[in-house]
């Protein structure tokens, strides 16, 4: 089963390790043995945090492109609720679901336009989309992915303000850098050979200096402290 999920990570941080905004979204297409992506979209959002249900809509527009490039057997979003397929979503289902007043609302706020969407890529192409959540390991490696990516899109945000800044990775990970490549790794249990990865094809890293620390507020999450290079000109 070939398997299109989308999801958004890493966020940039302010001086109390809080995140601001969200920075990657990425779309993948993960085959069996589901370990990494075999083709990927992705794209810099840096939606502000408070309204990170809003990237839900873009992960699933993500999504409709990449199925129309590849062929998948069915699509998985991070939202959390069974597994149900989105078509079948409607307002009057939320009060059985165990989901926060919140999460309700920020669900309502979004579910026309997810439907719109997920209507079409079921038209157009037979495919469900599943509200399937972090239960999915493509889910996962969509993540890493757009972690990955977000290490090259804050890169080149640091250079371009020529200020550093941090961000935040995605819960248990390790980057690797690696030629022109970051790889994301996860470090969570059963998952040690999942990874995402992103190009940089820009040279990006090479006007950067990045440091690793660990996230002081927030057990189990990693922060790069990327620097424009003083030698830059």
């Amino acid at each position: 089963m070939n398997i299109i999920a989308a999801d958004s990570s890493a966020a940039i941080l302010n001086e109390k390790f809080e995140p601001v905004y969200i920075v990657a979204t990425a779309a993948v297409l993960v085959k069996p043995p589901y370990r990494e992506p075999s083709e990927c979209l992705a794209e810099p959002v840096f939606v502000n945090a408070e309204d990170s249900h809003e990237v839900i809509v873009q992960e699933a527009e993500l999504c409709r492109q990449l199925i129309a490039k590849v062929r998948a057997d069915v699509v998985h979003l991070d939202i959390s609720l069974g597994a149900i397929s989105l078509e079948q979503l409607s307002p009057i289902q939320f009060s059985s679901l165990k989901i926060s007043s919140k999460a309700k609302s920020n669900l309502i706020k979004i579910l026309p336009r997810l439907r719109k969407i997920t209507s079409e890529i079921t038209q157009k192409y037979g495919v469900e989309t599943l509200a399937i959540g972090k239960d999915s390991i493509p889910v996962r490696v969509a993540e890493l992915t757009a972690g990955a990516h977000a290490i090259i899109y804050a890169s080149k945000k640091a250079v371009k303000e020529k200020s550093p800044l941090m961000l935040g990775l995605p819960l248990k990970c390790q980057p690797m850098f690696k030629e022109n490549r970051v790889y994301v790794n996860s470090l969570m249990a059963a998952e040690h050979d999942l990874r995402g990865y992103a190009i940089d094809s820009e040279g990006l890293l090479k006007k950067v200096n990045i440091v690793e620390i660990l996230n002081p507020v927030a057990r189990g999450f990693r922060t790069l402290k990327i620097t424009r290079r003083k030698d830059l000109r």
